[in-house]
């Protein structure tokens, strides 16, 4: 596997790791408010399900990894089309900003698992 794609798919793994923090430890706290422009009421009232997803997150991340480091290149193109498509909805459904966060890495890394 060439460096770009390890790096590639490498970058997607960081960012669901993050977005894990994010969700699932920041949520309520005054940068997970900021960042999500969450009210304090609203950050109590959804940690429950904003904790859910970021563990969704990081599952996703921990699958990436060891297809990655077992050389599964179905199973690491699987979870990069699943991640693509997962931040389409998120895109459309809640912030569009998760285009460029998730879906766009995810695609970027797919296209090198691909072609290089």
């Amino acid at each position: 596997m060439s460096p770009i794609v390890t790096a590639a798919v490498l970058l997607v793994i960081v960012l669901h790791v993050g977005f894990f923090v994010l969700e699932s430890v920041m949520w309520a706290r005054p940068l997970g408010r900021k960042i999500f422009e969450l009210s304090v009421e609203d950050a109590e009232a959804t940690k429950v399900l904003a904790l859910n997803q970021g563990f969704y997150n990081l599952g996703a991340a921990a699958m990436l990894c060891a297809a990655l480091y077992g050389g599964h290149m179905e199973a690491i193109i699987g979870l990069l089309v699943f991640l693509f498509f997962m931040g389409l909805v998120g895109g459309v459904t809640a912030n569009k900003s998760i285009l460029m966060f998730q879906s766009l890495p995810a695609a970027i890394a797919a296209a090198a698992v691909i072609y290089l």
